[in-house]
């Protein structure tokens, strides 16, 4: 186990992202710079992370059954794209190495901030525009988009939810209800399929990683409740100001 300094990092952490995800998102850019704090390698890190916050997707989609059987019959494809994707995307972790995996952490985390900044915005700009129903209908190209995606996911998890969400309104999902239970589902079959190639392949830091899932699964019953007195714009702000100085530093730390 981690000495109890560590693990009060990763337990709050855990903590911090469970409450941010239940009512904001965004959780990922708590956990993923305290693994890094706590001394494990950045591709480790990132690894222990994609299993640390897995619950959040995973519990989200339960209660969307009946939205998720309007497109049973495009499931099995989606499930097979999804899971290639994720497990491409954490196969590459492995193969790119800490030392250039590290100088991504700046521009990967940037990215994400931004896709969570502006991702409400893009959201309505892409329902606004797009008025076909190729998810209805995957062709190549649908199926291509999904695959990108879910590569993206299994390399680096933080953002995948905002993605998923402009890229089914890109394919004609506009109902909101029904775009986040596919949102949820996918991003559950996408990260799934990462943390089995993380844990195969030994990437994962189990002691530093439970800890801060339990923290992560109390942070998600904990924000289901206080969701109604935290007004999710003002987390949503803090989000993004730790992701624009998380981007800043870590830029410092391996380009300066």
């Amino acid at each position: 186990m981690p000495e109890l300094s560590i693990a009060l990092l990763l337990l709050a952490a855990g903590l911090l992202a469970g409450v941010s995800n239940a009512i904001a998102g965004g959780g990922t850019f708590f956990t993923f710079p305290a693994f890094l704090a706590a001394g494990v390698p950045p591709i480790m890190a990132n690894a222990s992370n994609a299993i640390a916050v897995w619950p959040g997707h995973a519990l989200a989609f339960v209660g969307y059954r009946s939205e998720l059987s309007r497109y049973s019959k495009n499931m099995p494809g989606s499930v097979i794209v999804a899971l290639a994707g994720g497990i491409v995307g954490a196969l590459l972790v492995a193969y790119v190495g800490n030392k250039a995996f590290s100088k991504m952490i700046p521009f990967l985390i940037l990215f994400a901030t931004l896709l969570f900044g502006f991702g409400q915005g893009l959201s309505s700009w892409l329902s606004r525009r797009t008025d076909s129903a190729d998810f209805s209908h995957p062709g190549f190209a649908t199926r291509f988009l999904e695959f990108v995606f879910a590569v993206n996911g299994g390399f680096f998890g933080a953002g995948l939810g905002v993605m998923l969400m402009a890229g089914l309104l890109m394919l004609g999902v506009h109902d909101v209800q029904v775009n986040n239970a596919l949102k949820n589902f996918l991003a559950t079959i996408i990260t799934s399929a990462a943390v089995v190639v993380f844990a195969v392949t030994g990437l994962v830091s189990w002691p530093h990683t439970l800890v801060a899932f339990v923290g992560a699964v109390a942070g998600g019953f904990l924000g289901s409740r206080i969701a109604r007195f935290l007004p999710a714009v003002l987390l949503r702000r803090v989000v993004i100001c730790v992701g624009l100085l998380l981007s800043v530093l870590y830029f410092g730390q391996y380009y300066l």
